[in-house]
C-alpha cells in the first residue's frame, strides 16, 4: 500500500448543467501524484468542462472536490493556484509584446519591485529542471506555438503548480515538438507532479500516460491502467460500441488536373516571404496532403488559391474546368468572383471562429452564409439550410442544444463538425481542408476521413493539410512537405515513411 501513488485531488459526485445541457453528471474521478492521468472522450462529453472546474473556470452545481484528501471550494483560477493547480489551456493567455518574463510574473504579487534578474534566474531554474527550452528575454510575438506552450506550462510552474491539467497540449505540434514535451512531462511526472492530458490522440494516450479516465456523453465512464488498454479498447470505451480504425484509400485511376500553381509568393506585412515560390499540381481522385511546422506557409497557400490572401507578381493559380476544360486565373479574384467563375471551391480555413463561422449565428444561418447572394428577395428561404443544418447534426453527431443556438456555445469540436459538414456538402470540385479534424474525437476524425475519401472517389480534388503524420501516410495520396515556406519534397503517402516526412520538415532549401 505504501507505493501507491498519493492522491491530489478526488472529485465526487460533480455535476455542471449549462441550461438544459448537462456537460458533467455526477462524476467520480481520482488524480494521482507522480503519474500522467489521459482525460479522454468524444467531442462534447465534457472534459474541458470538468477540469476547467478544478482550474476555477466553472463552479460546481453539485458534488465535492477534495485536494490531498481536503475538501475546497474553487471559485476562481487564483483559488486553484492557491491549492497549487495550474491549466494550459488550448488557447494561450499571453501577452504578445510582452517578454517570456514579463508574461511569467504577470499578474503576480510578489512583494516589492519586479526584479528582472531574479525572475530570469527562477525561469532558467525551472528549464534546467525539466528540459524546457525558452529564453526569458524573448518576445512572445517572435515565438514559435512550440515556445508560446512551453512558456504556459513553465507559467504555471512558476506560480508554484503541483498539479498541472494540458488541454490538448499537442494540437499543434510536430513529432519532434512532441517528443521533447513528452520528455519534459515524464521528467514532471518524476518530480512528483500530477499531470492530467486531454487529448483525442490514442498513440499519444498509450506513450505518455499511466491511467486513462474515459467519459461519455457527461458522464464517468472507467479508468483503466494504460498498460492493459489497446487504440480499439479505448475507442469502443469511449464510444459504446466498436469503431473500425481504418483509413479507406482507394486508388483512382482515372485523374484530371485540377489546380496548377505556379510560383506562387506571398510576403507578410512584416516584409517577411512566407510562401517562396511555390509550385504543384493537384489533380481529381487525389488527396494531396500538406506537411509541415506550424507556420511554415500552410494557411497561406490555401488562402491563396482561395482569393483570400495577396501575392507576390508572377503567381498562377490555374483552375481547370471539368465540363469546358478551360483554364480560369484564380489569382487577383476574390472568394465572390470565384464562385462567379463556376468554380466550385470548398475551404475549411483554420480560424474556425473567425473566417469559418460566425459565432453568434446557429447552424442554420451558418449554412445560409454559403449561398446568401442566391438570395432573389429579403426574405431568404430557410427550408433547405435547416434541413442541411439538421443532416449535419445528425450523420457528424453534433452536439448541440438545437439547430438555432449560437455555434459559439459549442466545443471545439462540435464546431469543426458543422464546418467540414457545410463545406463538404457544398458540393465541391476543389475541397481544401486545413486541419479538418484538429480537436475532433477519433470516431468523428475517422468520419470526416471516410468523407474526404468519398470525396476523392467522386472526382474531388482535395487539399488536406494535416499534423498527425500517421494519418496524413495513410490517407494521402501524395504529400507535399514545406518548410520555411518552401517546398522540401513531395513524395509518395504509400511509400513515404513517417521518418522520411519528418526530415523533409525540418530541411531547409536555399
Amino acid at each position: 500500500m505504501s507505493n501507491e501513488p498519493k492522491s491530489a485531488i478526488r472529485m465526487e459526485g460533480v455535476t455542471k448543467t449549462f441550461g438544459s445541457v448537462i456537460a458533467n453528471q455526477n462524476i467520480n474521478l481520482d488524480i494521482r501524484y507522480g503519474e500522467v492521468l489521459s482525460l479522454l472522450g468524444e467531442n462534447g462529453s465534457g472534459k474541458t468542462t470538468l477540469m476547467n472546474m478544478l482550474s476555477g473556470i466553472y463552479f460546481p452545481d453539485a458534488g465535492q472536490i477534495y485536494v490531498n484528501d481536503t475538501p475546497v471550494t474553487i471559485r476562481s483560477p487564483k483559488d486553484a493556484y492557491d491549492l497549487k493547480i495550474g491549466m494550459i489551456h488550448q488557447h494561450f493567455k499571453l501577452v504578445d509584446v510582452f517578454t517570456a518574463a514579463e508574461n511569467i510574473v504577470l499578474g503576480l504579487n510578489e512583494g516589492g519591485r519586479y526584479d528582472k534578474k531574479e525572475v530570469a534566474r527562477r525561469v532558467r531554474e525551472i528549464c534546467a529542471k525539466y528540459g524546457f527550452d525558452i529564453d526569458p528575454e524573448q518576445k512572445v510575438y517572435s515565438m514559435t506555438v512550440s515556445q508560446k506552450q512551453t512558456l504556459e506550462i513553465v507559467k504555471v510552474l512558476y506560480r508554484g503548480a503541483d498539479i498541472l491539467i494540458l488541454d490538448e497540449p499537442t494540437a499543434v505540434l510536430t513529432l519532434q515538438e512532441i517528443e521533447k514535451l513528452f520528455s519534459v512531462i515524464r521528467n514532471m511526472r518524476a518530480d512528483g507532479k500530477a499531470v492530467v492530458i486531454i487529448t483525442h490522440k490514442l498513440n499519444e494516450v498509450l506513450a505518455v500516460s499511466d491511467r486513462v479516465a474515459i467519459l461519455r456523453h457527461g458522464e464517468y465512464i472507467a479508468t483503466v491502467e494504460t498498460k492493459d488498454a489497446t487504440e480499439a479498447s479505448l475507442t469502443e470505451m469511449m464510444v459504446g460500441k466498436k469503431v473500425e480504425l481504418d483509413i479507406a484509400r482507394d486508388l483512382i485511376e482515372d485523374k484530371a488536373r485540377r489546380l496548377c500553381v505556379r510560383d506562387l509568393t506571398v510576403v507578410n506585412p512584416d516584409g517577411i516571404t512566407v510562401l517562396d515560390k511555390i509550385s504543384f499540381d493537384a489533380y481529381s481522385g487525389e488527396i494531396l496532403g500538406i506537411a509541415g511546422i506550424s507556420g511554415c506557409g500552410q494557411k497561406e497557400l490555401l488562402e491563396s488559391i482561395a482569393g483570400l490572401q495577396r501575392t507576390e507578381a508572377g503567381a498562377s493559380v490555374l483552375f481547370t474546368d471539368p465540363d469546358s476544360g478551360e483554364d480560369k486565373q484564380l489569382i487577383g479574384t476574390t472568394p465572390k468572383k470565384i464562385r462567379e467563375l463556376g468554380v466550385h471551391l470548398s475551404f475549411v480555413p483554420e480560424d474556425r471562429l473567425g473566417m469559418g463561422l460566425v459565432g453568434s449565428m446557429g447552424m442554420t444561418e451558418n449554412m445560409m452564409l454559403k449561398n446568401y447572394s442566391d438570395g432573389k428577395s429579403l426574405f431568404l428561404d430557410r427550408k433547405q439550410p435547416r434541413e442541411l443544418a439538421e443532416r449535419i447534426l445528425r450523420e457528424l453527431e453534433v452536439v448541440t442544444p438545437g439547430v438555432n443556438t449560437p455555434v459559439r456555445r459549442l466545443s471545439g469540436g462540435n464546431v469543426q463538425k458543422v464546418l467540414v459538414g457545410r463545406e463538404i456538402a457544398a458540393a465541391p470540385t476543389v475541397l481544401m481542408t486545413a486541419y479538418a479534424v484538429r480537436g475532433l474525437d477519433i470516431n468523428t476524425s475517422y468520419t470526416i476521413y471516410n468523407l474526404l475519401n468519398e470525396q476523392k472517389k467522386n472526382g474531388v480534388a482535395v487539399i488536406y493539410v494535416g499534423e498527425d503524420l500517421d494519418v496524413l501516410l495513410q490517407l494521402c495520396d501524395r504529400i507535399m512537405v514545406l518548410c520555411g515556406g518552401k517546398i522540401t519534397g513531395i513524395v509518395d503517402g504509400r511509400t513515404a515513411t513517417k521518418e522520411q516526412v519528418g526530415a523533409l520538415m525540418v530541411k531547409h532549401v536555399d
